[in-house]
């Protein structure tokens, strides 16, 4: 058997891998990166495509080249709710645009960028298991065939949703958070579909709800490229997403004469981050770690950042000789400050709609205002109402919601109880000897939800 040494090791040539052995390649690092795909389909991931725009990503790669290359659509202005049962309604984008990209193309230039500053990419090679003794000091793997050792100072766990490496880790006497089943956790299905004319929303992300508590997405790569998909959480009954998906878009007068050019699959986290995705010399990134809202399936900003500041603090770690759990904190210190807060705080929707009947909610939903939606949620959207604007509403809202007024109050409490939520967030531990204390703190909140909204506990 090979043996080879490293730095760093990082499984996984995703958003989160890519920026993560880019960072620490620019560091001065020596990193490789293992992907277990061929070099022809690197990049290649499910995705709804949907992104902010280039600014969101750090400043490690060649933000410039990847727009050029990859963002196909940057004219999303607003976001559209399809009603069932009514009207469509639009929330504005309150600050800039969003933009679709090819995931595919965007995917092979992160591993272009990566390997162009200096990290080594290893295609085509499957992790099996994780050198540990006391820490985790490399990862065993299939290269091409023949094993192959990798020994590393820190191994990162770039390699997605239900990574093999959390079950091969052992994190008795660590902080890392093994409170994690698959409930916690969507399915998800996409298809990329190319149409004879072009759509009147190709300034619009499109949102359908569907059964079970998950929705249809129409994201416009172009005016006749469209990215279309759906998803359902895995604590509700199975749904078929491929059929289900095929009766929808046939149900589409835009969609006669549709060619289909990608069809993909996968699971996401659909929970809060991590607690703490540091064990002594392993840490986990991007959806290995829970980094992706939960009310959206949306994971590429948050990967981005978590592969970034996962390598920086692996960098100093590895450069003062240790990498203990507590050399390696300030990695969960930034993210559950950072965007953890907030998709934490997206969670509670999760959790209050799972104990809700869709159909009740929907009608909730559509009898608001779309101002009303983005207060409720905590998001940003477009310009307040006035005072008579909000009086207005409020009636309007009262008679459309009748008979539904004690989930608007219970919606509301949630609301409420998300901002207390992201206060403890913000006193997240800088050392894991405090990390217990901040627990208790959080799940004090989380068992009001769970009074609140009557739903069964989720962690």
């Amino acid at each position: 058997m090979t043996t080879e040494t490293r730095d760093i090791v990082i499984v996984g040539g995703g958003t989160s891998g890519c920026f993560a052995a880019a960072t620490a390649a620019q560091n001065g690092l020596d990193v490789t990166l293992l992907e277990r795909k061929s070099e022809d389909e690197g990049g290649h991931i499910a995705c709804g495509d949907a992104i902010k725009g280039k600014s969101t990503f750090p400043d490690v790669i060649d933000r410039d080249y990847l727009r050029e290359e990859s963002f196909t659509n940057e004219n999303i202005q607003r976001a559209m709710f399809m009603n069932p049962d009514g009207e469509n309604y639009d929330i504005p984008f309150k600050s800039g645009s969003g933009a679709v990209v090819d995931r595919k193309r965007y995917g092979e230039v992160l591993l272009e960028e990566a390997d162009r500053v200096g990290a080594e990419i290893e295609y085509n090679t499957v992790v099996k298991d994780v050198l540990q003794n006391g820490k985790v000091t490399g990862v065993k793997a299939i290269k091409q065939g023949d094993p192959v050792e990798y020994e590393a100072e820190v191994v990162i766990d770039a390699a997605g949703a239900l990574s093999l490496l959390q079950d091969k880790v052992d994190f008795d006497g660590t902080t890392y958070d093994t409170n994690v089943n698959y409930q916690q956790f969507c399915s998800a299905y996409r298809e990329v579909i190319e149409i004879p004319e072009p759509v009147e929303y190709d300034d619009a992300i499109v949102f359908k709800p569907t059964d079970e508590l998950g929705y249809l997405w129409y994201f416009p790569r172009t005016n006749t490229e469209i990215n279309a998909g759906l998803g359902f959480q895995m604590n509700k009954p199975s749904m078929e997403l491929v059929s289900v998906l095929k009766d929808d878009l046939e149900a589409r007068p835009e969609f006669e004469g549709a060619e289909v050019k990608d069809k993909l699959g996968a699971a996401l986290p659909t929970r809060r981050p991590y607690d703490s995705a540091v064990a002594p010399g392993f840490m986990s990134v991007g959806d290995a770690a829970g980094h992706v809202n939960p009310t959206t399936g949306g994971g590429i900003p948050g990967a981005a950042k978590a592969g970034h500041w996962a390598a920086e603090v692996a960098t100093e770690a590895i450069s003062e000789g240790t990498v203990e759990e507590s050399a390696l904190w300030e990695y969960n210190h930034r993210v559950q400050t950072g965007f953890g807060k907030k998709f934490a705080a997206m969670d509670l929707y999760n959790i209050f709609g799972g104990a809700h009947d869709v159909d009740e909610l929907t009608e909730v939903v559509t009898a608001l205002p779309g101002e009303m939606i983005i207060d409720l949620m905590g998001k940003e959207g477009s310009v307040s109402l006035s005072l008579p604007g909000k009086i207005k509403a409020a009636v309007v809202t009262a008679l459309k919601t009748r008979g539904h007024w004690s989930t608007l109050r219970e919606a509301y409490q949630v609301n409420r109880l998300a901002a207390d939520l992201k206060s403890t967030y913000d006193n997240y531990p800088t050392t894991p000897g405090e990390f217990e204390s901040w627990q208790a703190n959080r799940d004090d909140v989380m068992d009001r939800v769970y009074e609140v909204t009557g739903a069964e506990p989720k962690y």
